[in-house]
């Protein structure tokens, strides 16, 4: 397990708020995140499945001005890396075939961890379906794995593993139309036992949701869409949920 990974870990469980830069002003993401240190969330994700390369760097710098949460940048290419980030979940798209999220971004990305030595969070990402296309299985041109089949989504885990993921991430995609089942969470989580960490995200909106995640063995809980039509009252409400 890396170093940041060591010291990110004992933050879990918890919730985790995922702040999408073409979606929110430098200003507003500062006191976003200001209000959800103080409601007790484990971490901020900064991160678009589109470009966001114009704002990326003026959000993660907005935020590291008045928090000291952990940041962690969700980068949807190798283009939107910034350096004002605590460490970058490097993600490879093992759920899809397409070879540019597999490893062409992470090549790409090369020069740029060079020049800033940003700590790396090598990460198998796996896009479960969540009801509808999502931007990221848009954009990545590549489809989910089925809801109902967890034993297709571990297997997925244990290749990652296999080939030096150190952690996992299952995401049914922003604003998805349901989350990720708590079987296919159960059924990776013991292919991937602790201390793997465990990021689950997309299509949670309740705390039933949330409290059902992490029953199934999720660390980290990624919410983004609920925090944007709720603001800051519904993230306590989440966290309180949680504990």
């Amino acid at each position: 397990m890396s170093e940041y990974l060591e010291r990110l870990m004992p933050r879990a469980p918890g919730l985790c708020v995922l702040v999408d830069p073409e979606r929110t002003a430098p200003e507003a993401a500062a006191a976003l995140a200001i209000e959800v240190e103080r409601a007790g969330v484990a971490a901020l994700l900064i991160g678009t499945s589109y470009d966001g390369v114009a704002r990326t760097g003026d959000v993660a710098a907005a935020i590291k001005r008045v928090s000291s949460l952990p940041l962690l940048l969700f980068p949807g290419s190798a283009a939107q890396l910034v350096p004002n980030v605590d460490a970058v979940l490097l993600l490879s798209l093992v759920s899809g075939r397409n070879a540019q999220y597999l490893i062409e971004e992470h090549v790409r990305a090369v020069p740029f961890l060079r020049r800033h030595p940003v700590p790396t969070i090598s990460t198998a990402y796996i896009l479960v379906d969540g009801g509808h296309v999502t931007a990221v299985e848009a954009v990545s041109q590549t489809r989910p794995l089925p809801w109902d089949s967890p034993e297709i989504a571990a297997a997925h885990a244990v290749a990652g593993r296999l080939i030096g993921m150190e952690a996992v991430y299952l995401d049914a995609g922003s604003g998805a139309g349901r989350p990720v089942p708590p079987a296919v969470i159960a059924a990776v989580r013991e292919a991937v036992p602790p201390p793997v960490p465990l990021f689950v995200g997309g299509g949670m909106r309740t705390p039933e949701q949330l409290c059902a995640a992490r029953r199934a063995g999720a660390d980290f809980l990624v919410v983004g869409s609920a925090v944007e039509a709720g603001g800051a009252g519904a993230v306590r409400e989440l966290v309180a949920a949680l504990r």
